[in-house]
């Protein structure tokens, strides 16, 4: 194993084992500033909260880009037992942006010491990916003012790719993930006495089965979308029927007109059936995540990186839309660039998903995502 590949391992290890929630990763941030000081970095911290940006120049190109890692970890309590496990309750870096930032610390270290580019590169450390909130507050704080940049672009490593394997595609790579919360007020009483109440758990199971219809015949077959309803709660007991129902759920797509369509489309079900009822409906309809939209120049530049890394087998250069959700989509919305996949392994422990308590960045992809990065700036910067 290379010096850079232990480093990057004892790195990870490190801020695997202090994990920090979104906008509290106080020390992860100043262990990454701390980290690129020592690189000769140009290091500034406290962009967007707790975010980090080190800037890294060389000749006189006036050309510039961004690469960007997620910092946050999620409110999961790690069942792994290795050394390096989470010390923190119910924190745990359960999506591998623990990972992440290794490698993109592991390629300013590179780029540093090798020189061998011309131009600017923007190495971003943002805060609070997980709940959607921590790229708007770094472009809020003048990200993209304060340090130029001509494209920007991300990587997320993904179970069930096999390790080491690239897949992108042009466009939407990732859907937009909308949330929402709907009430129904009826009017409780004794459950021998059903008749004597309004009852939202029967409307509100007739609201659960109806929202089934907005995908299968309200949204075009060529379109893309997903409702889920997760959660149902009342204010009932055994002998009691609720006065209230509550009804929890994610809606997911990749266009924002089919966002449109399957909020109206609640807000008119919901209506309906309580009137029908006689009880009042009222829908709470967030958008926390828009869809993460590759721009076709960018993606190609992404896919001759990874191709010059991995090697025409291990690139799927128009590979399926994923059904997650990411905060980097905010940073694509305001620059052109790219969203890749990073295989972390089909099989084992690096093949369980992404937010399970036995989730684990396999470390052997730490060097492959490294020089990714790497072959991306030189291949831009030249």
């Amino acid at each position: 194993m290379t010096d850079l590949q232990e480093e990057m391992r004892s790195w990870r290890r490190d801020i695997h084992k202090y994990p920090e929630l979104g906008f509290c990763e106080e020390r992860t941030a100043a262990k990454v500033a701390e980290i690129l000081e020592s690189f000769g970095l140009d290091v500034h911290q406290g962009v967007g909260e707790t975010g980090v940006v080190g800037v890294l120049r060389r000749g006189e190109g006036s050309a510039s880009i961004g690469l960007r890692a997620d910092m946050d970890a999620l409110p999961i309590q790690e069942l792994n037992e290795f050394e390096h496990c989470s010390i923190n309750d119910k924190v745990f870096h359960g999506c591998g942006h623990d990972g992440h930032t290794t490698m993109l610390l592991g390629a300013a270290k590179r780029l540093a010491e090798e020189s061998d580019f011309n131009g600017t590169v923007n190495f971003i450390f943002q805060p609070s990916e997980e709940d959607g909130r921590g790229a708007l507050s770094m472009i809020d704080d003048g990200l993209f003012e304060r340090f130029p940049m001509d494209a920007v672009y991300g990587m997320h490593n993904m179970p069930g790719i096999p390790t080491g394997h690239f897949a992108v595609r042009k466009g939407a790579i990732m859907t937009s993930e909308d949330i929402f919360v709907i009430t129904i007020d009826g009017c409780g009483g004794h459950a021998s006495m059903p008749e004597r109440t309004v009852d939202p758990i029967v409307i509100g199971a007739e609201v659960v089965l109806a929202l089934q219809t907005i995908v299968s015949r309200s949204i075009s077959s060529r379109d893309w979308g997903v409702v889920s309803v997760t959660e149902m709660l009342t204010d009932g007991a055994r002998n009691v029927i609720p006065s209230t129902v509550t009804i929890k759920g994610d809606c997911r797509t990749l266009s924002t007109d089919t966002q449109s369509i399957i909020e109206s489309r609640m807000r008119q079900i919901v209506s309906g059936i309580c009137a029908a009822h006689g009880a009042e409906g009222h829908v709470l309809y967030q958008h926390d995540f828009i869809a993460t939209v590759n721009t076709p120049k960018e993606t190609e530049v992404a896919i001759a990186a990874a191709l010059q890394v991995a090697g025409k087998a291990l690139v799927d250069s128009d590979c399926p839309t994923c059904g997650g959700s990411e905060d980097f989509a905010r940073m694509l919305q305001e620059k052109p660039g790219c969203y890749i996949l990073l295989g972390n392994g089909d099989e084992g422990q690096c093949a369980n998903s992404l937010h399970n308590p036995h989730y684990d960045l396999n470390e052997d992809i730490l060097s492959i995502g490294c020089e990714y990065w790497t072959t991306l700036v030189r291949s831009q910067l030249t």
